[in-house]
């Protein structure tokens, strides 16, 4: 894991740099936005104060909005999404080099729906599937794969005869999955506390593994923050030793953020959430910002931080 020296010498020599490059871009992007959304703004007033005396002033402002807003759209919008293409290849890309040159890095990459599907940690079904910055690679002798990962559904409610549609998230954050080197029988799910209540999704039929149980464990510290269910109680003990619980533990107190686990198959799926985009450029605010660096270099740690803290690398077991 690198330090934060090294990675304060590369944003003074590298990232700095190259934020101070696209910052005019920044604020360019800013300026317009402003200028949009103010004229869009002094449109609608004008409209509603002087429709009923000059009708004229009327269809004005209503073409004055539409054509902002398609300026916005067309013009603004691709801006912004040239700007975030820099960012990533000049910004992104180069942390993760810092913490490993071998890492493979796709900005507009996910983790697959398979991937997703497999881990069973999030068994609503979706209606949309949204990621980016894909990380491969491997630690010391553990692959691994990982990227932010948006999923939502959505329902839709009727009222005074109108029907409109609404979005609600399933899961949002970072997820990851990483090679386990033992082939697990069972299905083992480590869950925040709270997701007791809710782990029938869990419990699924026999065609899927089995039907899934509380795991009592003794650490009391680890059954405070997370509740435990396997289709199998001896394996699943097997798999949380002592030591891989005090390592869970410490994790989220590392990253104090609501963190699921599940061991299937030859693999370990993590999924942390966060309710803000991840590695993305600041539009309001000045993008030339260290603790930015230091908080991407944070989270894209989080594999390393995984495949250290519980051991992986560790082969005291071998696959069947």
């Amino acid at each position: 894991m690198k330090t934060n020296e090294e990675l304060l010498q590369l944003y003074e020599t590298k990232l700095k740099p190259a934020l101070q490059a696209i910052e005019g871009k920044r604020k360019s992007i800013l300026v317009k936005y402003i200028i949009c959304i103010g004229g869009a703004l002094g449109s609608f007033a004008a409209a509603f104060l002087l429709a009923e005396t000059y009708i004229f002033v009327f269809y004005l402002a209503i073409a004055v909005i539409l054509g902002l807003g398609l300026y916005l759209f067309l013009v603004v919008r691709k801006e912004q999404k040239e700007y975030r293409a820099i960012y990533k290849q000049d910004v992104v890309k180069s942390i993760v080099n810092l913490i490993n040159p071998d890492w493979q890095y796709a900005s507009d990459g996910r983790i697959s729906e398979n991937d997703y599907q497999k881990s069973q940690l999030f068994n609503t079904r979706w209606d949309k599937y949204e990621g980016d910055d894909l990380v491969s690679g491997v630690i010391e002798k553990t692959d691994f794969q990982f990227s932010e990962l948006h999923t939502q559904y959505k329902t839709y409610t009727t009222k005074d005869g109108k029907t409109e549609e609404e979005w609600h998230t399933i899961f949002k954050g970072l997820f990851a999955h990483a090679d386990f080197n033992k082939h697990i029988k069972g299905r083992t799910f480590i869950l925040p506390e709270h997701a007791k209540k809710d782990f029938t999704k869990y419990n699924l039929s026999e065609k899927d593994g089995g039907e899934t149980e509380l795991v009592k464990l003794e650490n009391p510290e680890f059954e405070k923050i997370f509740k435990v269910f396997s289709t199998d109680q001896i394996e699943s003990r097997y798999i949380l030793t002592p030591t891989m619980m005090e390592a869970i533990v410490n994790i989220y107190k590392k990253y104090k953020k609501r963190v699921h686990f599940s061991f299937i198959g030859s693999r370990v799926f993590v999924a942390m959430s966060f309710n803000k985009d991840l590695f993305e450029p600041r539009i309001i605010k000045s993008g030339v910002r260290f603790e930015d660096m230091e908080q991407m270099n944070d989270q894209f740690n989080l594999i390393q931080t995984i495949i250290h803290e519980m051991n992986l690398n560790t082969r005291i077991w071998t696959k069947d």
